[in-house]
């Protein structure tokens, strides 16, 4: 399910056309009405090549699935990943040497002779 959710998307429920620019927007994490002011500045100062661009790219790529994240947290998230994937996989491996660490610390504390605590762990048996 992770390579479906790297992929672009036409995004046709929060596009007004096509749905190019929100699918650009969803995909780079940028502000819609940002990519849709730049598209147009694009069109205006390329003397409209952009144009058919515009539409091969909407004739191309698939339509965004629904449901495809699970909440803005997780769409976030695949927007990182998209933009700098190095970050992301570090950002994850730091969260797991976190709990790692964490979890240590517990089996070091319920392995040690430490009498209070083995009284405590007792009591609730």
């Amino acid at each position: 399910m992770s390579a479906s959710r790297t992929k672009f998307y036409l995004d046709k429920q929060n596009g007004k056309f096509l749905g190019v620019c929100a699918g650009i927007a969803d995909y780079t994490g940028i502000d819609v009405t940002m990519v849709r002011i730049g598209m147009v500045a694009l069109t205006l100062f390329a003397g409209g090549t952009i144009v058919p661009v515009y539409f091969i790219t909407a004739w191309l790529a698939p339509c965004k699935p629904l449901g495809l994240y699970d909440s803005a947290d997780d769409a976030k998230f695949w927007q990182g990943v998209r933009t700098n994937p190095s970050r992301s996989t570090a950002e994850v491996r730091s969260k797991f040497r976190d709990l790692d660490r964490r979890l240590a610390d517990i089996e070091t504390m319920y392995t040690s002779r430490n009498t209070r605590l083995a009284d405590e762990i007792d009591s609730l048996r």
